[in-house]
């Protein structure tokens, strides 16, 4: 790719993202989209907007950049959880490390790039290959290498020292906030699995009898937990007859004031619908009440063990319960609406053939996606391109045609590939048998993440030639050889996939068009229901992934390519503007993991480290300079020996709380008045929402109570 096919993909994104963010300005600010631009803001009741019509309504303001970036990390800590803090944090540590990385690659690495070994002249710029700012512009054998040499050094102690501030900062953070947050039901709760079945007695009595006896002091009360799966369908029908309900009686839907009642309605005799729906709805509610009264003989050997203190339960937790090792088995409870409760319906040889299953669907989709990679890497080569194509030859011949297939449309069609995988990721790692939705999303995250290494990086470098694949898999000591001929040879790609995927990415995240357009149509063809509204989730797992996907590309390009540095340096600092916005006005957390996703981090970033070393021992043995390759060797080993010194130091933080901590809270909490009234909250805190009574049929109150009760010591 030459630099103005480049700057022409640059132009393009540049003027889509200055569209997106100045209708962003305007669309926010009308009273209409507020369910769009700002749905946490209503749910808090903290949305000032009015009806009263204004001129400044309808210009573009930047106002809303102050406004994301007035809250202290502090205060994100104390109004959005630990998640969000990580979460922002992730665009700091990115933001620091390619700042320093931007003024060493600009300013030294490729001046010496382009320079080669000869005064390289800067006429006619615009027809320069980009293959003249990297590495390989550099003579076999220069001295000149040994620049990328100290380079590289010094970038990877910037890095490991910026990632142990990071650690030592989120873990002081993460014991701040367990020290300032109210007392939650996951803190006094495990999860006990493996209960052993004794006759004569339920599964309730006997988790009953053995915490009574084995943890008498600080045993609080227990949730049994019941196949509910049949039950949960009969919810979703009555859910889905009560929106019916209540959209019939809003006139939000068709105003026909009957209906047969009979086969799709068609038959049967005449009855009016609303009519028909309350009946409906109160013969699903009789149903529902009919299964919850048997539930209590359809017990899972599992329950919510819930205790008087922290330490109590961390007691539960880390010391096997039973003789057998494979009864009485604990774990850390997930916070009350983190349940995955269909874990429990799933029996143990299910859940182990679905992780079967799942593994070998992930190893066929990262198969299958190499397809659209070699179609992307196509678009990228012109002359292939009209290899495959010659009848096309006449327009690729064009010079505008050309710049923007070669430098727009590769790296736009590849991103359309990609959004369609958060969705799969969390399909599959749903099927694992997490016991909470963090977990899903944990691992849907790791998925994401190997899957995007993968497929966005080793498949598109390694698909220039078969003979490179080959090499590798029979000879695995040629592997930085291998990266090191292919990686720099895909560095415009990469370039316009930042500035494509990135840039625009981030844009259109603000924008927010898909439910932009749904607000509008529901405007259009129906009215809302505000007890439909929900405020949208916080998407970590989809977001991570790419963050850390565009650090990899910074890191190992920082030698090879350093003109992909200063288009990372906007991404990022795009992105810590944007997600600061949408944080505070956009996103919810509807569960607090307590900063889990930072591990992930870590070893994301370790790993971009030892690849840009492995890929420099590469370099500087095929520019025929092996001292340089030698004194490359012990820099993995030394990056790999600092992240086990971070996960001895700092990690186990991030898994569990050490027991000074906890009974320091714990004392704390003995001198608060309210914690009686938390106690009676924690009792019910773990039951399945498919026990409570149903809201929805008349007569029914939300309040009524259960018809299966926790027991409580």
């Amino acid at each position: 790719m030459i630099l103005s096919a480049l700057l022409t993909s640059v132009g393009i994104n540049l003027g889509l993202c200055f569209v997106f963010f100045t209708l962003y300005s305007i669309l926010r600010k009308q009273p209409g989209n507020v369910t769009v631009y700002g749905p946490r803001l209503i749910k808090e009741g903290e949305s000032q907007q009015t009806n009263a019509f204004n001129l400044e309504r309808l210009l573009p303001t930047a106002g809303w950049v102050r406004r994301a970036l007035q809250p202290t990390n502090d205060d994100i800590l104390s109004n959005l959880g630990l998640d969000a803090l990580v979460f922002i944090r992730v665009f700091v540590l990115c933001i620091r490390v390619f700042s320093f990385a931007s003024v060493v690659g600009i300013f030294i690495l490729l001046p010496v790039n382009y320079m080669g070994t000869e005064f390289e002249e800067f006429f006619d710029l615009p027809k320069k290959s980009l293959d003249s700012f990297s590495i390989s512009n550099v003579n076999d054998g220069s001295n000149k290498l040994w620049i990328h040499f100290s380079a590289i050094y010094i970038f990877t102690a910037v890095v490991c020292y910026l990632l142990y501030y990071e650690h030592k900062y989120l873990s002081s953070k993460r014991i701040d906030h367990f020290y300032s947050s109210k007392p939650q039901p996951h803190e006094f709760t495990v999860l006990v699995s493996g209960v052993p079945l004794v006759p004569g007695n339920s599964i309730s009595e006997t988790v009953d009898s053995f915490f009574r006896e084995y943890h008498s002091s600080t045993y609080l009360s227990h949730v049994v937990v019941h196949r509910t799966d049949k039950l949960k369908a009969l919810m979703n029908d009555a859910e889905k007859v009560y929106k019916k309900l209540v959209r019939v009686k809003s006139g939000s839907m068709s105003l026909q004031k009957s209906m047969r009642d009979g086969f799709l309605g068609m038959f049967g005799k005449k009855v009016g619908v609303v009519d028909h729906y309350e009946k409906k709805l109160e013969k699903l509610e009789d149903d529902m009440r009919l299964k919850q009264s048997l539930l209590a003989g359809d017990e899972v050997p599992a329950a919510f063990v819930s205790f008087r203190s922290r330490h109590g339960a961390a007691i539960a937790t880390n010391i096997q319960q039973g003789i057998d090792p494979t009864e009485w088995l604990t774990e850390p409870a997930p916070e009350p609406q983190d349940v995955h409760w269909p874990f429990f319906t799933a029996s143990f040889v299910r859940r182990g053939i679905s992780n079967v299953v799942v593994f070998m669907a992930f190893v066929a989709l990262l198969i299958l996606y190499f397809i659209p990679v070699v179609l992307v890497q196509g678009l990228a080569n012109l002359h292939q391109l009209e290899t495959w194509f010659p009848f096309l030859k006449s327009i690729l011949n064009i010079k505008v045609v050309s710049q923007v297939i070669t430098g727009y449309l590769p790296s736009l069609i590849y991103q359309l590939f990609v959004m369609i995988l958060p969705p799969i990721m969390l399909l599959l790692s749903s099927m694992q048998g997490y016991i909470s939705h963090s977990q899903i999303e944990k691992s849907a995250c790791i998925k994401l993440l190997v899957f995007t290494v993968w497929n966005s990086f080793f498949a598109i470098v390694l698909s220039g030639s078969a003979l490179y694949r080959f090499n590798v898999i029979l000879e695995p000591k040629n592997i930085p050889r291998v990266l090191a001929a292919a990686v720099p040879a895909q560095a415009s790609f990469f370039i316009s996939y930042v500035v494509t995927s990135g840039w625009t990415g981030l844009s259109s995240e603000i924008f927010r068009l898909v439910p932009l357009i749904w607000n509008f149509v529901m405007k259009l063809f129906g009215k809302e229901d505000d007890k439909d509204f929900e405020v949208p989730s916080t998407p970590f797992c989809q977001e991570i992934p790419s963050i850390l996907f565009f650090g990899l590309l910074g890191t190992t390009y920082f030698f090879l390519s350093p003109l992909i540095l200063p288009f990372l340096l906007v991404y990022f600092c795009l992105g810590y503007v944007i997600y600061r916005n949408q944080l505070l006005n956009v996103y919810e957390a509807k569960y607090e993991t307590g900063g889990k996703f930072w591990p992930i981090v870590h070893s994301s970033i370790i790993f971009s480290l030892v690849l840009m070393h492995v890929i420099a021992i590469g370099i500087f043995g095929l520019k025929e300079l092996p001292l340089a390759s030698s004194l490359t060797i012990p820099l993995p080993i030394l990056t790999l020996l600092f992240s086990i010194y971070c996960q001895r130091r700092f990690l186990a933080n991030f898994k569990s709380y050490p027991t000074e901590c906890l009974v320091n809270k714990d004392k704390a909490d003995e001198r608060e008045q309210n914690m009686s009234e938390f106690y009676a909250k924690l009792v019910v805190a773990y039951r399945d929402p498919a026990v409570s009574a149903s809201r929805y049929a008349r007569g029914i109150s939300p309040e009524d109570p259960p018809l299966l009760h926790s027991n409580q010591s």
